[in-house]
């Protein structure tokens, strides 16, 4: 991302900052590829390397089965917390695995309890808001988290999410395995956003101030590499002071906001193709949004998608606000997620089809994870599947 600078912060790296007792601040680089990427210098009062404990986190059930027989499916993960249960639960630990693979992982969770203290020491977080409000604490400082928000969480950030409203914080949770970061056609080859880009630097929201907070043998919740479910083990690290004691930090690596309703949609005379609605991109995925807006005006055009066989990807769709045109009728509504796996071609019900013909405006919000290596089914996504879906095409299932 673009540099930012926060706090106090000496005129030259690599040198001699002192506290006003003297004593010096502790340099951090934090930095992606091996010094060969974006990265942040960070000022700390204590060591950033000090631990007095680490012990064994049992990290949330992470294991998947295979889609085989192979068929598209439609999750409700909202029913994974009923009633008042997600006031027992918090964004870390409470998130429920739906699907994953080698390179990304995606949960959800409702939420009512502040998370311990969290750091992803695999891979960048992008965190979607469905609904409620939080303060997402972090060793850069606070972002205040809305509905609609997107909040991109490198790798190592130590943060803690607190829910702030009345409501359940609803999270729809993208955990990849390598950097997730605005798509690179949307850059000039210095990393400013271009003309044709659907965002820019003015609708990112990043910490304007240091959050210093003191406490001692603090710990935090690490999830990281090893030979669980996955791929994936925790551990809780205890640190002697407290990580939030950044008193300034600059550089291009840094956790942000981007709210979905700072999307400007890309439209046609005629049907556009997923790529015009992209918003991230990871190693081997994609994260689309498709967001409220004027659609096709041919005279002759039909606004809802032609049906695709995207052989190269598994398409991830969540449904989370206004009225999908293109599955009315298939029982998909708020908060459902679809899968459409690569070798099964997918497209509009059919009888929305026609339904669609004339419409100049559709009322929709998704956020879409399209993946080029094959997803298989988490706990959650086996607890959630409505069992139904794979048939709503054709309108009959197996018989006998």
């Amino acid at each position: 991302m673009f540099y930012r600078s926060v706090g106090q912060v000496p005129p030259k790296r690599h040198t001699q900052f002192r506290k006003p007792d003297g004593g010096l601040y502790y340099e951090e680089l934090m930095g992606e590829e091996g010094f060969s990427s974006d990265s942040s210098l960070l000022y700390h009062e204590g060591v950033p390397s000090a631990i007095v404990d680490s012990r064994i986190w049992e990290l949330p059930d992470a294991r998947t089965v295979a889609n085989h027989p192979l068929k598209p499916m439609h999750l409700k993960p909202h029913d994974l917390f009923p009633g008042k249960d997600w006031k027992a639960f918090d964004v870390v630990t409470g998130r429920r695995l739906l699907l994953g693979n080698g390179d990304v992982r995606i949960a959800y969770v409702a939420a009512g309890e502040s998370s311990p203290l969290y750091r992803n020491a695999i891979g960048d977080e992008c965190v979607y808001v469905e609904d409620g409000e939080a303060t997402l604490e972090t060793m850069f400082g606070l972002l205040r988290v809305r509905k609609g928000d997107y909040a991109i969480i490198p790798r190592a950030t130590v943060h803690r999410w607190v829910p702030t409203g009345d409501e359940p914080l609803r999270a729809y949770v993208v955990e990849a395995n390598s950097h997730i970061t605005p798509p690179k056609r949307y850059l000039s080859r210095f990393g400013q956003f271009l003309e044709h880009a659907p965002y820019c630097e003015r609708d990112l929201t990043a910490p304007a101030e240091p959050f210093v907070t003191v406490g001692e043998d603090v710990d935090v919740y690490t999830k990281h590499r090893g030979h669980g479910p996955s791929g994936l083990v925790g551990s809780i690290v205890t640190y002697p002071t407290h990580p939030f004691d950044v008193v300034g930090w600059d550089g291009c690596l840094y956790p942000y906001t981007f709210n979905v309703d700072d999307f400007e949609p890309i439209t046609g005379r005629i049907h556009q193709p997923p790529p015009v609605h992209q918003v991230f991109e990871g190693y081997n995925f994609v994260i689309c949004n498709f967001v409220p807006r004027k659609v096709d005006y041919h005279p002759l055009a039909v606004p809802v998608p032609y049906f695709h066989s995207n052989v190269d990807s598994d398409e991830v769709m969540f449904y989370c606000g206004g009225d999908y045109e293109a599955r009315k009728g298939s029982g998909i509504g708020q908060g459902s997620i679809t899968l459409h796996p690569g070798g099964h071609s997918h497209g509009p019900q059919p009888a929305a089809i026609e339904r669609a013909l004339g419409k100049d405006y559709f009322d929709e919000l998704a956020v879409m994870v399209d993946t080029f290596r094959p997803l298989e089914i988490g706990e959650a996504g086996q607890q959630s599947d409505d069992g139904a879906y794979a048939w709503s095409w054709s309108g009959r299932g197996p018989t006998g």
